[in-house]
C-alpha cells in the first residue's frame, strides 16, 4: 500500500474518534503535479525553462508561495495539538490518587492499560505526521530539482515546530515503556499495540544510553541520552525549546544561572552549547518520565549521581542566600 493511502485511512479512523489536525498530503500532491513540465508546458518553453535552470512555470501555486505556507500552518497545528494532549496525559499519569479518581469520575481514562493506548496513539500520530512531512518535502524537491524543501525543513527546526523535536515525544516515549514495565511487576497482561507502532525501548549502544522508536516502514528514531556537557547520562533531564536534552545541573551552568534562580532567570542571550540557538533557556520542559525512566534503568549510577547532585545543590543553595543575606543587611 502507497504511503499516500495508508496516511489517507489513518487520518480518517482517527478522525472519526477524535478531531484531529493532519497533513494535507493528498491535496498537497495535488498541487505538486502543478508543477511536473510535462503536465501544462509545451516542449519548446520547458527546454527554455531547463536552460535556465527554471522548472515551474511563471504562474506557479507552488513557486508563488502557496505550498510552504500552507504546509508550515498544517505543521504548527499538528505540533500544537500533539503538545497540548502529550502534557494533559503525562500529567494525569504523574497526578496524585485523589486527582486520578476525580479523572476516573469524569468518565476519562486513568488506568493503565487506557493510558497506554493512549500513549501509543499520540506516539504513532506524531511519527507517521512526521513520515508525512519528509515525504512531501522530498517529492518538492525531486519535482523541482532543487534543495529548498530540505531548506524549508530547516526553517521548520528552529521556528520548533518540528514534531520530532518535540520533548513531549520523548516524554510519551519514556512513559509508554515505564507503565509497560510497572504492568509487567504487577504480573498484568499488555495489551497488543496499534499496527503502526513498532516499540519503544530504552538501549545503550557502545555504551551510550538511547531512547529508540521505530515504526512499520523502517523510519527509526533515536533520542541521545547523554548529556554533551559532563558527558555522562542526564540527570534530572531537562529539554531545551531547541530539543537538546541535558542534565539539569548541566543547564544552569551553561546558563550561568545559579540552581536556586532555576533557568527561568537565563537570560535570554544565553545559547544552547550544542546548536548555539538563544532563547532556549525559559521555555525549557522537565522531563519527568524520562528521569522515571533513567532510575529505574540505571539505578547504582542514578543513587552515585543524585548524592553527588545533592550536596551540590545544598552547596549552590547555601553560597546563594548567603549573598542574599549580605547584601540585605550590608555586610
Amino acid at each position: 500500500m502507497k504511503f499516500c493511502k495508508k496516511y489517507e485511512e489513518y487520518m480518517q479512523e482517527q478522525k472519526e474518534k477524535k478531531n484531529l489536525p493532519g497533513v494535507g498530503f493528498k491535496k498537497l500532491k495535488k498541487i505538486l503535479k502543478k508543477c511536473r513540465r510535462r503536465d501544462h508546458l509545451p516542449s519548446r518553453i520547458a527546454s527554455i525553462n531547463q536552460q535556465h535552470g527554471n522548472n515551474c512555470p511563471r504562474e506557479c501555486a507552488v513557486c508563488d508561495g502557496t505550498f510552504f505556507p500552507e504546509l508550515q500552518k498544517e505543521m504548527e497545528d499538528v505540533v500544537g495539538w500533539f503538545n497540548e494532549n502529550a502534557q494533559k496525559l503525562l500529567e494525569l499519569h504523574l497526578a496524585s490518587s485523589f486527582k486520578k479518581c476525580l479523572t476516573w469520575f469524569k468518565g476519562k481514562t486513568s488506568h493503565h492499560l487506557g493510558l497506554i493506548q493512549e500513549g501509543q496513539d499520540l506516539v504513532n500520530y506524531a511519527l507517521i505526521n512526521a513520515v508525512a512531512i519528509r515525504k512531501i518535502l522530498k517529492k518538492y524537491d525531486k519535482i523541482h530539482e532543487s534543495s529548498q524543501g530540505q531548506a524549508f525543513k530547516t526553517q521548520v527546526q528552529k521556528m520548533r515546530i518540528e514534531i520530532l523535536q518535540s520533548p513531549w515525544l520523548c516524554e510519551l516515549m519514556a512513559f509508554h515503556i515505564n507503565l509497560k514495565e510497572s504492568q509487567k511487576e504487577s504480573g498484568a497482561g499488555l495489551a497488543s499495540p496499534p499496527s503502526l507502532f513498532g516499540g519503544c525501548s530504552f538501549i545503550f549502544d557502545d555504551g551510550k544510553p538511547f531512547l529508540s522508536c521505530e515504526l512499520s516502514d523502517s523510519v527509526k528514531v533515536d533520542i541521545d541520552l547523554t548529556c554533551s556537557i559532563c558527558l555522562d547520562t542526564v540527570f534530572d533531564p531537562i529539554s531545551l525549546t531547541c530539543g537538546h536534552i541535558y542534565c539539569y545541573m548541566c543547564a544552569c551552568s551553561a546558563a550561568s544561572v545559579n540552581v536556586v534562580d532555576g533557568l527561568k532567570a537565563a537570560d535570554p542571550s544565553e545559547k544552547c552549547p550544542l546548536c548555539r540557538e538563544v532563547c532556549v533557556y525559559k521555555g525549557a520542559v522537565h522531563l519527568d518520565e524520562l528521569s522515571i525512566l533513567l532510575k529505574r534503568s540505571c539505578r547504582e549510577y542514578w543513587e552515585e549521581r543524585r548524592k553527588t547532585e545533592r550536596a551540590e545543590r545544598l552547596q549552590q543553595a547555601k553560597e546563594y542566600w548567603d549573598y542574599q543575606c549580605r547584601s540585605f543587611t550590608g555586610i
